[in-house]
Formats: C-alpha cells, structure tokens, sequence
C-alpha cells in the first residue's frame, strides 16, 4: 500500500491540533500545527512539490498522528513544546532553547515585573507567549502605563527616569509601597481584561495622548492594540506544558508495527483462548495509585494491532478512598462500556488471577484474560493454570506492547492528577 492510500484510511478530523509524521520505527520525525487538521495534513498528498524537505518527509513517513486541541493558539503552544523537547529531524524552527516567554509579577517585596523564558521564580505567571513581539508588547504596555520600572537605585529625591516619569520611585526615601501595590494589581487586572474593554480603553488614551502631542506614547498603545488579538487569545488559552501529557504520550510512544502480520496473530490468539472469533480490537486495563491514593485507571485500546487512540479512556476512581486493585479494576470496567458498541473482541487486565477473577465478575459475557507481569504469565478461563508467554512471537509481542502501553498510559494520567492536587 503506498503511502498516500494508507493516510487516506485515517480518521484526521476538522479540528484544530497538531500532527505527527512517524517513521517506520514509530519515531517521530516531524511536527507541525493547523486550525483543520485534515485539511492542512491532505496537502501533503494532493500535489507534488519541489521542495525538498517535504519531498523527502513524504518518502520517509509511514504514519500520521495527532493530537486535538480547543483553538489554534492552543495548538501553536502545543507544538512550540513538543518541537523543542523531542527535536524531531524535519523540524528547523522553535529547536534551540525554550520556544517560551513568560510575564512575572515576582513574590518579592516590592513585586517585580519580568520577562522570562522559564517558570523558575515563585510569583504569578502570564503566558506562555510563543510570538514573542506580543510578550515584549504587553510587557512594555504594563511597564510604561503604570509606571512600574525600578532601577535599584538610592537616591534621596528620586532618579532622574523618576523625575521623567519612566521610574517607579523605589529609589526614593520616601517610595510609597501602597501606591505601588495598587499599580501592581491594576496591572494584573489588564492582562486579565476582555479585548473589547482593553480595545475601548486604549483607544480613548490614545486619543487623549494625540491631543496633548505625546506622539510617542500612542505609538506604543498602538503597537499593543496591534497585537491585543494574539495577547488575549494566549491568556484565555491557560495552557501550561503538562496539560495534554496523556495525549502526548499516546503520540509519541513509538509501537513495534505488527499490522501486517495481524491477520494471523489474531488466529493465534483464538485457538490459544478459545475466542468465537479472531479479535480485532482488544482493550487493556491497568491502574495506578502512589502510597493508596490518588488512584486512577486507564484503557487503551489496539485495533488490529495499533493503538487506537480515540478509543482510549481515563477514569479517576471514585469509589476507592483506599488500595484495592481489584474492586478498582471492577469499578473502571464497568464504567467503560456503555455502549454496546464500544464492546471490544477480548479484554486484556494488567495482573494475575484475582484481577482476573475480578473484572470476569463485571463482565462475565465478555472473553477476558490477564497478563501478570512475573514470567510474563497469561490466565484465561481456558488457561487457569496459566501459560507464559513467548516475547519472540507475534502474540507476545502483541499482548505485552497491549499491556505496557496501558500502563504508561495510567502512569501518565496519574502524574497529571497529582501533579493537579498539589495545586490545590
């Protein structure tokens, strides 16, 4: 199958988000952002182009995936992350350093303000701002409208940018720290405006500033006005680097391709366990917790021996306060299938015979097996006593990539949600 069929057989949707080309090896080798995924992806298969960077991405690719976000920032930032963490082969922009800019209003007496490109400081964070023409322009707006400079200075009567109004007066004996406070949380207060009230504020300042000759001070209003849109748009994104981790890891955890040889493994994995029919798509469980708490589920799903993304889940546990895998395990399996539909051909538990025994329990009509970690052991109904796996053929493989994935897939989300409640 050539490579043009095989992207047309995907499921790219009409949204925003980011792609990912892969090589054969599952690695990737590019990124790239869009506002209509499947529109901006299908351009790579519609036309031959004479430029050589795509010519050769497209004759090195053997998949495409993504991952959605809710706007086109959002997946700007997104992509700015991925392209700087993973430096993906085909990508020559945004792979050198943090792609990030920040504003700082610092915890330090008196508050700072500060451009900066990492989250080291303790204060409050605005951002992050790829387009770094906006950061350094809501910047400058903030340090010149309320007057927020501190040159580190001491002068009994003040510097001279303070005697030009450029300098906050913390230099002065006689700097007045409440005055200062106010100023502080206006500022905070601008960055958090809607862009039609900022648009109406400073448009009336800059006809006020052009009636009293200060030419200068529109310009630089207006340079904010310019790019208000884009200052906005960031802020109301709220993104921070952590906030798509499961779906990065679904993205980027390179799976050893066995979908060509599917046909057969799923033979196998028929007459091994008895199955009424080759299964096509199989769901794994796992769970994870630290120290009994926090304890979360997963489900990922491969179809025909790939992952399938869009039919993964994760479940927060809600009837736990406690460790118990397997009540656990029941609670997410029972939750999981809704839908007729949505039932898979055989379900995979990460775990021995009591988790299996558990999830039979929910789903008694479902064909379940479970593999245990030790010896890479696989019970079944059929296989009580229970038999290990070979890892060279293509049903180990099959059944202990399954597994893995599940549980990096918890991993991931449980890292997230802890991460989540220390914030609390």
């Amino acid at each position: 199958m050539n490579n043009s069929k095989k992207i047309l057989q995907k499921t790219i949707p009409k949204a925003p988000g980011i792609y990912l080309f892969k090589d054969e090896a599952g690695a990737v080798i590019y990124i790239g952002k869009a506002k209509c995924l499947f529109k901006r992806v299908s351009s790579y298969f519609q036309k031959q182009t004479s430029d050589w960077k795509v010519h050769t991405l497209m004759s090195e690719y053997a998949d495409v995936d993504y991952i959605l976000t809710k706007n086109e920032t959002e997946a700007l930032l997104l992509e700015a992350q991925l392209v700087g963490q993973h430096k993906p082969k085909f990508n020559v922009l945004l792979t050198s350093g943090n792609p990030f800019l920040y504003i700082l209003f610092t915890n330090s007496e008196p508050t700072q303000v500060k451009l900066v490109r990492n989250k080291k400081e303790k204060g409050t964070y605005f951002g992050p701002f790829v387009h770094k023409t906006a950061a350094r322009s809501a910047y400058d707006y903030l340090m010149r409208t309320f007057n927020l400079y501190q040159c580190n200075k001491k002068i009994a009567n003040g510097c001279l940018d303070f005697h030009l109004g450029r300098c906050a007066g913390t230099c002065r004996g006689g700097f007045n720290a409440a005055d200062y406070s106010l100023k502080m949380q206006l500022a905070q207060d601008a960055l958090n405006k809607t862009p039609k009230e900022m648009l109406k504020i400073l448009k009336t300042k800059i006809i006020e500033h052009n009636a009293l000759f200060n030419f200068e001070t529109s310009r630089y209003l207006s340079e904010y006005i310019h790019n208000i849109d884009i200052i906005i748009e960031t802020l109301k994104t709220k993104f921070h680097e952590h906030k798509f981790d499961d779906e990065v890891f679904a993205a980027i955890t390179p799976v050893k391709p066995i979908e060509e040889h599917y046909d057969s493994i799923a033979q196998e994995l028929q007459t091994l366990f008895k199955l009424e029919k080759p299964p096509m798509r199989i769901d794994c469980f796992d769970i994870s917790h630290f120290q009994s708490r926090s304890i979360v589920g997963s489900c990922v799903r491969f179809t025909r021996g790939k992952p399938d993304k869009n039919n993964f889940r994760k479940f927060n546990i809600k009837t736990l306060t406690q460790q118990n895998d397997c009540a656990a395990l029941q609670e997410i399996v029972s939750r999981r299938y809704k839908d007729p539909l949505e039932l898979p051909d055989l379900i995979l538990i990460d775990g021995g015979k009591g988790q299996l025994h558990a999830a039979q329990i929910v789903r008694p009509e479902m064909p379940i097996i479970s593999l245990a970690k030790r010896e890479e052991t696989v019970y079944s109904n059929f296989r009580p006593e229970g038999i290990i796996l070979d890892i060279k053929t293509g049903v180990g493989q099959l059944l202990i990539a399954l597994r893995d994935y599940a549980h990096h897939f918890a991993i991931s989300h449980h890292r997230a949600r802890r991460k989540k409640e220390s914030k609390l």
